[in-house]
Formats: structure tokens, sequence, C-alpha cells
């Protein structure tokens, strides 16, 4: 089992980093320059100048800067060489601020002009600004936010309690709901119960996860007059009025897994209670709960926990529009305010994230098989 588990970890990882490998040079594919679209504000009616954008492709990590005195503007002066060294040990990016301007520099207590220091810009190579991106990201480091100047991985976990509160919710309703839907579809096969079931599941199969959100919203207002509390609430803090405000945005999200699962249990069930076991129950006088719970539904689940573990990525792209008509803080109103400014740190580390969170839920549903199935062994 942990030679397998080491395995698919290692795997995992190759995995994680074949998904950031391709969101990095997609993002580098993408036609104009980086530096000007992320300037190109709404609104701003002033020609966006050439340093404006080369401080910018610094910002991004397209570039760097190098940086020295203009020796002929100190004239015979002796010891500029300590200077110098000290100068080069500041930020570049802040140095090139500076001059761009017109603000004086203090480099180890000598306060320099702008006239006496020049910056020069030199673009990165590709395979250098992959490699470093690769190295920091080994160490969460994906730099500052392009949006709010503050570090990504910050701005990160101050928009993940909301979204992991939507993602178990979620799951929680599309077992609760899903599972009892298909069971009963199934042994109550081509009778009201299961064309309702049916209709429930093709729904939700049908019915993206922004429309139900839309229908929720205007539902709510219109018939009930009534809105979830618009401010978040953490759940540690207002529990009750945390769950009002959570209930319907992972319904929203829910409601497609839980055709999904619907459907895969119906037919599971109705494979599983076909086997010649299940027929030796019956011929027992076994109850139909005894049956159905400990004779058919364990078997019947592995399927339907396949298809849950692949759900998970689902739900998590199916947040980013809900947290959107929800107006919730979450990752996915994060990763949609990122596209729309061009936040190039900010897109990277999301996706980044998403990719970890999917693969990990994928590896808990292989190492839940052989709970579930006592006869499968890992190697």
């Amino acid at each position: 089992m942990w030679v397998y588990i080491i395995k698919r970890l290692l795997l995992g990882v190759v995995t994680i980093y074949g998904v950031a490998t391709l969101v990095f040079f997609l993002m580098r594919v993408v036609p104009g320059d980086p530096a000007l679209i992320a300037l190109s504000e709404p609104g701003r009616d002033a020609r966006v100048s050439e340093q404006m954008v080369e401080a910018m492709r610094v910002r991004l990590g397209f570039a760097e800067v190098e940086v020295g005195l203009n020796r002929d503007a100190f004239g015979n002066r002796s010891g500029l060489d300590d200077l110098e060294a000290a100068l080069q040990t500041l930020d570049g990016e802040a140095v090139l601020n500076s001059i761009n301007s017109g603000a004086p520099l203090n480099v180890g207590g000598t306060i320099l002009k702008p006239k006496q220091v020049h910056a020069t810009v030199h673009r990165i190579p590709l395979l250098t600004q992959y490699v470093e991106w690769m190295w920091n990201s080994t160490r969460f480091e994906f730099g500052n936010s392009l949006k709010v100047n503050r570090p990504v991985v910050d701005e990160w976990m101050r928009f993940f309690p909301v979204t992991a509160s939507i993602v178990i919710l979620a799951a929680g309703m599309t077992l609760v709901a899903g599972l009892p839907i298909g069971i009963i579809s199934a042994i109550r096969q081509d009778r009201f119960a299961d064309y309702l079931g049916r209709i429930v599941s093709i729904a939700g199969l049908s019915l993206p996860s922004f429309w139900v959100a839309l229908l929720i919203i205007l539902g709510m207002v219109i018939w009930f007059e009534w809105l979830p509390p618009l401010e978040y609430v953490p759940v540690w803090e207002a529990p009750l009025q945390s769950l009002q405000q959570m209930f319907f945005p992972a319904f929203a999200v829910a409601f497609a897994q839980i055709g999904v699962i619907a459907r895969m249990t119906r037919s599971s069930m109705l494979e599983v209670l076909r086997e010649d076991y299940v027929t030796t129950a019956w011929s027992k006088g076994l109850g139909e709960s005894t049956v159905v719970t400990r004779h058919a539904l364990k078997n019947a689940f592995l399927p339907v926990l396949t298809v849950f573990g692949l759900q998970f990525g689902f739900a998590i792209g199916g947040l980013v529009v809900v947290e959107r008509a929800f107006n919730l803080p979450g990752l996915g109103n994060f990763l949609v305010d990122s596209v729309v400014f061009r936040d190039y740190n900010s897109i990277q580390a999301t996706l980044f994230a998403t990719a970890i969170f999917v693969t990990a839920a994928n590896l808990l549903v292989d190492l839940a098989y052989a709970w579930f199935n006592p006869r499968i062994r890992y190697t």
C-alpha cells in the first residue's frame, strides 16, 4: 500500500507540474504584450509610456533591471566602486521606479539624484522565466498580485475558506441526495419513483450551474422576497448565518453532480441487483433494506466513487460562475477578477492550486477503493 501511495504521489507531482507548465506557456502565447495589456485599464485616457511598460514587464517577471552609476555625473569623486556595489544590492524594480518618477535614491546613506543613476531593462529568456517560476512554485512563492500589490498566497488564503465551505457542502449534498435517488430508481425500476428520479437526473445534467444559480436568485426574490446575507460570515463565527449564505450556492454547484451520481448509482445498482449472490440473498428471505445496503450497495458504489472523484474537478470549475452570481469572495470570483485585470501571477497560482486539489481528490478516491472492496490490493 505504501509503495502504491508513493508512486501515486510522484505521479501526482508530475501531473501538477505538467498542468503548471501548460498554463505557463499558454499565458505566454496569448496575443499581445502582457505588460501593455495589464496597463490598459478601462477608462485610462493617458497614453501608456514606454517607461511604464518596461516597469510592468519587470514586475511581471518578463524582464530584469541592471543598475549602475553615471560616473560622468560624479566628476573626480572617489569611492564610486563601493557606492555602485551598494546600489546594485537594491531592488532593481524600485530603482527603475525612482528614476522614472524623478525621486532621489538613498544608497547606503548617500542621496543620489536620478540623473546620477542609470537602469537598463533586459528581457529574460522564456526558458529562464520558466525555470525560475517552477523553482518559486516549489516554495509557493508566486509574487505579488498586480491588482492589490500583496503576495498572491496571502490573497489566495483570504479567499480559500469561502470556496472550501461551498465545495464541502456541495459534496455532502451530492452524496446525500444523489445516492438515495439512484437507489430508489433502481429498486423501483419503471415505476413512478423511477420516472421522478430520471427527471431529476436529466434536469441536473441539462442545466448548467450558472443557470441554476440565476434561477435560485430570481426565485428567492420574486416568490419569497428573500435573499441570503450578502456579507460573508465565517462558519466559526455564526454557523447558522453562514449555512444560510452557503446553502444555495452549494446547491447550484451540486445540482449537476446530483444528476450524474443518481444516474450512475441507478445503472450500477441495476447491474448488481441481477447478480446471483443478490438473488440468493432474496431467496433466504432477507429484508429489502438488508439486501440493498449490505449486499448490493457496497459493490455498486465503486463506479459511483470513481465518478464522484472526477466530478470534483467539474465542481471547482462551476464555482467560478456560481461565486460570481452570488457575489461571494471566493477563489472563483478571485480568478475571474484576475483574468479581467490580467493578473498573471494570480491566475497561474490559482490554477496551480486547483491542480493540486483535483489530484489529491483523485488520490483519495483511489485509496478509498480498498476500504469499500477488500479484494482490491495495491502493490
